[in-house]
């Protein structure tokens, strides 16, 4: 079985080097999204917390587009350039991952991240396994 990639207008383009999501094996693995209004293509204004929502929201579009949901992750990676904003990033992050268990997760403070952002999320979700009943 080969990789497929994942592609939805849901969420924003992606740039030539990756795929906004990669299946593989019943896996999920979602590319870094950044708060980026994929009708727009600009960073939706506001604060972390603004733009975690979009990241968050771009990622729901492409696990729904793979056959997945945010339901069904098991492992996020945040990225943030000041960790000042970690307590306003989990007030959004709280409203994606309200049930349990919750996924794992790594919050890392980086140097930079692409085109100015200052949050991305990545996340690996498995894909739904539809009942036979």
């Amino acid at each position: 079985m080969a990789p497929v990639a994942v592609l939805t207008d849901k969420a924003p383009k992606p740039i030539p080097q990756l795929s906004q999501a990669v299946k593989y094996n019943g896996m999920v693995y979602c590319s870094g999204s950044l708060g980026i209004d994929p009708e727009t293509g600009k960073f939706v204004e506001g604060t972390v917390k603004d733009r975690t929502r979009q990241c968050l929201k771009n990622l729901s579009a492409v696990l729904e587009a793979a056959g997945s949901s945010v339901k069904n992750v098991v492992k996020v990676n945040v990225f943030l350039t000041d960790m000042e904003n970690f307590a306003t990033m989990n007030e959004a992050y709280d409203e994606f991952f309200t049930f349990s268990p919750k996924p794992g997760r790594t919050c890392v403070a980086v140097y930079q991240l692409p085109m100015g952002s200052d949050v991305e999320i990545e996340c690996t979700a498995f894909e739904t396994v539809n009942s036979k009943l």
